[in-house]
């Protein structure tokens, strides 16, 4: 049974935002939540376009070391990089490898805090 769309699902099902780049910073999928996060942008039109032209030169820079730092050993694969206060929400980068551990890309992750008031097992 094949993988991928088991894998896309999960990543479709996330609440979060999620942007895949490749190692040339192109966006190369985005789930629904960050089309809608970052339609102001472009949202979906963003597909194809390079990430480090929607942040600042500082951030760019900063993006482009974290991928350096990525490709230096396969056990990079985490690091925070931002935490956001007002949605109490820590931010990383994780780096995406293939099945021989090659660097085949980076997505940033969101990690809230706030504990979900949603009812458990509400089936109805």
């Amino acid at each position: 049974m094949e993988i991928y769309p088991f894998l896309k699902s999960l990543v479709d099902q996330d609440t979060s935002a999620v942007v895949i780049c490749d190692t040339k910073h192109k966006i190369v999928y985005m789930n629904p939540a960050a089309c809608e996060r970052y339609a102001k942008y472009g949202g979906s039109g963003l597909l194809g376009k390079d990430l480090l032209h929607c942040h600042s030169p500082k951030s760019a820079e900063l993006i482009r070391k974290v991928l350096g730092w990525f490709e230096r050993s396969p056990n990079n694969n985490r690091i925070h990089t931002f935490y956001n206060e007002k949605e109490n929400k820590d931010v990383y980068m994780i780096a995406l490898r293939d099945s021989e551990n090659a660097l085949i890309g980076y997505y940033e992750k969101h990690e809230y805090r706030d504990r979900d008031p949603a009812p458990l097992y509400a089936f109805l």
